[in-house]
């Protein structure tokens, strides 16, 4: 999931664009205080001018004058703030404001990409992506019941399948509802067609309109991932990029675990993924078609143990719904 260069200046544009609003928004706040507080305006003037004739003794070689700056400084600042402060303004109010305090809206900290610019990464990639056509189709509100049975009560729950849908439905709306307070982690099992990816569709597409930061894998996919950058010599920066959003996304969602060739470096792997994002409070939906009995056997006992005492385990019955549909 690389960017093209055109994809990457469209992002850094925005970020551009943002500057600029901050600055003019900080000038805006700026104007104002000036206009109820002019003394503000003279103290910045005496700051700045104290500042500049500093800077010409440093030059000369008189390096008390730092030490007498800073104190001069210090008493024109606490001035500055207590008239800014008398006049109902909060301390920060001259200050630049950012959108991401983190990078200061430049999308980069340290040298790495932000966690901000990654989310604006992920989220160009899918509205480019055939992703949001599916997510137009797949959502609560194209869920419809008729394709569950009504009639006969499936003895494992002692409902009917449709009545038990709608108890799922509104477990998933809660998880929506309560993301942003609540970290929990959904298991949907259930064999091919009940349901289990349209279910992760909608809970997606609900999130993504809140802005929150939702990545969406394949089992394959997500190993192929995690074995490249481990194995490749220099892995390159977009797939450290899409290893580390794994890790640092709102929402990761693993469709089809089972379906990946599965070995110990999988098991590891995936113990490391869902281990980490639990301890991060980072909320994680799997689907398989595996019985919790398989995955048992298909994993570690660690893998399926930290499963168990983390997430919600949500059974889906029925026949395939794609076949009824078709």
């Amino acid at each position: 999931m690389a960017l093209s260069n055109s994809q990457y200046d469209a992002i850094m544009r925005e970020y551009g664009k943002q500057q600029i609003e901050n600055r003019h928004l900080q000038e805006e706040r700026r104007a104002q205080v000036y206009k109820a507080v002019p003394a503000v305006r003279e103290l910045e003037a005496e700051i700045a001018g104290r500042s500049v004739a500093c800077a010409r003794k440093l030059l000369e070689g008189d390096q008390s004058a730092l030490d007498k700056l800073r104190a001069d400084l210090q008493d024109l600042k606490e001035q500055k703030a207590l008239l800014i402060r008398a006049a109902g303004f909060p301390d920060d109010y001259l200050e630049p404001h950012y959108r991401c305090p983190d990078c200061c809206d430049t999308g980069y900290v340290d040298g790495k990409k932000c966690h901000c610019f990654l989310q604006a990464q992920m989220k160009l990639l899918y509205a480019q992506s055939n992703l949001e056509t599916v997510l137009d189709r797949e959502n609560f509100s194209n869920l419809s019941f008729s394709y569950y049975d009504d009639s006969e009560l499936i003895p494992q729950i002692g409902m009917t399948n449709a009545r038990y849908m709608r108890q799922v439905v509104g477990w998933c709306s809660d998880f929506v509802r309560d993301f942003g307070k609540k970290h929990d982690n959904l298991l949907f099992t259930g064999s091919t067609g009940v349901g289990k990816t349209f279910l992760t569709n909608c809970i997606a597409r609900e999130l993504m309109d809140k802005y929150y930061s939702v990545i969406y894998l394949s089992a394959s996919d997500l190993f192929e991932v995690f074995s490249r950058n481990k194995f490749d010599y220099q892995p390159e920066d977009d797939m450290k990029d899409m290893y580390r959003y794994i890790l640092d996304c709102d929402l990761l969602i693993i469709d089809d675990l089972g379906t990946e060739l599965n070995n110990s470096f999988t098991s590891s792997q995936l113990f490391y993924c869902i281990n980490e994002r639990m301890n991060m409070k980072r909320s994680t939906i799997i689907s398989t078609n595996l019985s919790l009995a398989m995955l048992r056997d298909s994993y570690t006992d660690r893998v399926t143990s930290r499963i168990m005492s983390g997430y919600t385990i949500i059974p889906l019955y029925g026949g395939d719904i794609r076949l009824l549909k078709s």
